[in-house]
């Protein structure tokens, strides 16, 4: 991947957007650090908080990365333009996409460090290191790099970055009653979040397949 070849972001996509879809990122799990700049939150963006989260989607990520030294770091936007994941070869459609074996490919933009490259850097492969999403524990592990910034670890012992289970829809870490009040709530005001097999519709087939998750647990 070229990054020279990819022109530079208009501020419009390093902000953040009037409209996203809560973050499911854990709510203490939720940090990646690099050596040079410090902790970077991926969850609490926006106001409320985790509106403008780092959102995990079943083959890309969305929404924005809190630093306090860097600030907003753009995921994506959450609209792909090969429907399934970013092109990443233009501007307008850079993300971070998740293959089906789990490794994140693709970019990163933040307006002060630039392009942050969650591509499989092959320095990193024969350490199973590069940047990926273990399905199995629902973590990040990995590295991803920017050129300006250095390594980004998403792989602490203590602090990484790991999704909520779909199940704990009010994000307390544990799985009840409050989970199918607060799905419900949502689901009946048509929040963005309720829609839960992701077809565009807020409809029936949410509801159930949120009953099917809820059944299940975590």
């Amino acid at each position: 991947m070229n990054l020279r070849h990819i022109p530079l972001v208009p501020l419009a996509l390093a902000t953040a957007p009037a409209l996203a879809q809560t973050s499911n990122v854990s709510p203490v799990h939720k940090w990646s650090w690099s050596e040079n700049t410090g902790w970077m939150n991926w969850r609490d963006a926006g106001s409320p908080k985790a509106s403008h989260g780092a959102r995990v989607h079943d083959t890309f990520l969305s929404g924005f990365v809190w630093s306090e030294n860097l600030g907003w770091i753009s995921l994506g936007d959450g609209a792909p333009g090969l429907g399934d994941r970013y092109a990443n070869t233009h501007g307008s459609d850079f993300g971070v996409n998740i293959l089906p074996n789990g490794i994140l490919d693709g970019l990163a933009w933040s307006e002060n460090a630039g392009w942050i490259n969650f591509g499989t850097a092959p320095s990193l492969m024969p350490y199973n290191q590069h940047a990926r999403l273990d399905v199995a524990t629902g973590r990040f592990r990995g590295y991803a790099w920017s050129q300006n910034v250095g390594w980004i670890s998403l792989d602490g012992d203590e602090h990484y970055v790991a999704i909520i289970c779909a199940a704990d829809w009010n994000a307390d870490g544990l799985v009840n009653t409050l989970d199918f009040i607060a799905f419900l709530n949502d689901w009946a005001a048509k929040q963005p979040p309720a829609d839960v097999n992701g077809d565009g519709v807020i409809n029936t087939l949410d509801f159930i397949a949120f009953l099917n998750l809820w059944a299940a647990g975590c």
